[in-house]
């Protein structure tokens, strides 16, 4: 059976990642009103049901075959969307110190830049995450999460322990993209 699709493809659930991004990013809105309003718990609420859901549609997608280049982006999407707008306003509410959020919005704009450079200069981008970035995201929302509980008033462990992590894998992953990335690029202009 040439040309036959997967069975995973065919599947009415197949949406299914793509669609919890969406609402991740539909969350990102509401969260940051709920920051500024200093709504403390609820911004707890809405933040871990995005740090859940990203690690749900992740799980669905990879444990059933419903990856594609779409929800690859998507998911990208949402988690910088999310990461960058809670430590820019928790930053400039002092909740959270401004050189951090600063190491977060470089390393995400180093990516950005990167990214729109290859599709500029040598074409089509599949985005693909290294361990050390998963780590790296990972690490950002056990750090926003740590913040929010405290604030909340609730027992968690100490925020500031999460933040030199946060600093080093976020310096750690952009140097990572920046040397993946630069090695693709010259093997891909040497050879077309």
């Amino acid at each position: 059976m040439t040309g036959a699709m997967p069975a995973a493809s065919l599947s009415p659930w197949r949406h299914l990642p793509n669609a919890i991004s969406i609402m991740r990013v539909a969350l990102v809105a509401p969260i940051c009103g709920i920051l500024l309003q200093r709504n403390w718990p609820a911004a707890l609420t809405l933040v871990a049901v995005a740090g859940i859901s990203d690690g749900v549609d992740g799980f669905l997608a990879r444990r059933y075959g419903w990856q594609s280049r779409l929800g690859g982006m998507l998911d990208a999407v949402a988690d910088k969307l999310l990461l960058i707008s809670c430590f820019v306003i928790l930053a400039w509410l002092r909740e959270t110190p401004i050189w951090l959020a600063l190491v977060v919005c470089g390393r995400d704009l180093v990516i950005a830049s990167g990214a729109l450079l290859w599709r500029l200069l040598i074409g089509r981008i599949d985005p693909q995450q290294s361990l050390l970035s998963k780590a790296c995201t990972l690490m950002q929302i056990a750090y926003l999460l740590a913040v929010l509980l405290t604030l909340a008033q609730w027992p968690s462990p100490p925020a500031p322990a999460f933040i030199w992590p946060v600093a080093g894998l976020c310096v750690a992953s952009g140097l990572d993209y920046v040397l993946r990335w630069s090695r693709r690029a010259w093997h891909a202009r040497r050879t077309s």
